[in-house]
């Protein structure tokens, strides 16, 4: 009855069935995961957000990688811009995520002679892209900025590629160490997304804080992943059942036609059979009667 689950085709497609589950509901445990990092991340930015602020000292060190869990940690600095070595970071979207342009990094000279790199913001690309754009004079004298702390930035990370030959000034990613290499100064491992004080008209639009309310689409493809799992055995089972359906009413149709002509040749016999004749009739053909001869 289920010798047909022997061919070729069934063959292979229980194999494709059987490898298809574990890919599922591996793919269901990798959405699951990203929802629950997007959940901590979420978590981790709300409350970095509401804390106190502290010195940027207290979290950044010269050639230390900032620890992940004091990312978006809110800090102060106090010093001078070092606006000649100001560079801009090529293609980055303002607040509405559509328009492209720079952000523009000023190093923060410190009392102690190191520096911190310092995202004043974002300004518009401009017509000329291969050269240095026009950037709002950042503040003289002694300043105390507020912001985020942020993870330097690196190609494995981001995403980002280190393009070289860019026009003077211009970079790709925001990277202390790279910084410290143009500036020939310390400068403090990460940098500071500038929150305070707030731009002028036609200062630099700073940086939005991030969306830590959103947890993205990644439970709802956990589910659906398992739930295609667990539909691949169920739809093997009812293409099996139709199968051996549709096998069953073709053998009983076959039997059927076979059987046809044996019910029917009997009777096609016995209609075969010729009418009496009158002996002595020639040619089997019947004598004609003569009216009122007699029987």
């Amino acid at each position: 009855m289920y010798r047909f689950l022997l061919t070729r085709q069934w063959v292979i497609l229980t194999l494709l069935g059987l490898v298809l589950i574990p890919v599922m509901i591996k793919l269901g445990f990798w959405q699951f995961h990203r929802h629950q990092h997007k959940v901590a991340q979420n978590a981790q930015i709300a409350r970095n957000l509401a804390a106190t602020p502290v010195p940027v000292t207290e979290l950044a060190a010269v050639g230390r990688t900032l620890p992940h869990g004091d990312m978006w940690r809110r800090v102060t600095a106090t010093g001078t811009y070092d606006t000649a070595h100001e560079v801009v970071v090529r293609q980055r979207t303002a607040a509405d995520e559509q328009t492209i342009g720079y952000y523009v990094l000023t190093p923060l000279v410190l009392a102690d002679g190191k520096a911190v790199v310092v995202n004043r913001g974002w300004i518009p690309a401009g017509d000329d892209l291969t050269k240095f754009p026009h950037v709002p004079a950042a503040p003289t004298g002694t300043v105390t900025v507020t912001g985020r702390m942020m993870v330097d930035e690196t190609t494995a990370v981001s995403g980002i590629k280190d393009t070289k030959g860019l026009p003077p000034r211009q970079v790709m990613l925001i990277n202390s160490r790279q910084q410290a290499k143009r500036v020939g100064r310390p400068m403090l491992g990460g940098y500071i997304e500038q929150t305070a004080p707030r731009t002028k008209d036609n200062s630099p639009e700073l940086v939005p804080e991030p969306d830590h309310d959103s947890i993205g689409p990644h439970m709802a493809y956990a589910v659906q992943w398992w739930l295609f799992a667990a539909a691949v055995p169920v739809g093997w089972v009812v293409l099996v059942r139709r199968e051996r359906r549709d096998r069953q009413t073709a053998a009983a149709r076959e039997a059927s036609e076979a059987a046809q002509p044996a019910r029917t040749e009997p009777a096609e016999q016995a209609g075969a059979v010729s009418a009496p004749t009158e002996p002595g009739a020639g040619d089997g053909e019947p004598v004609a009667r003569t009216a009122g001869a007699p029987d």
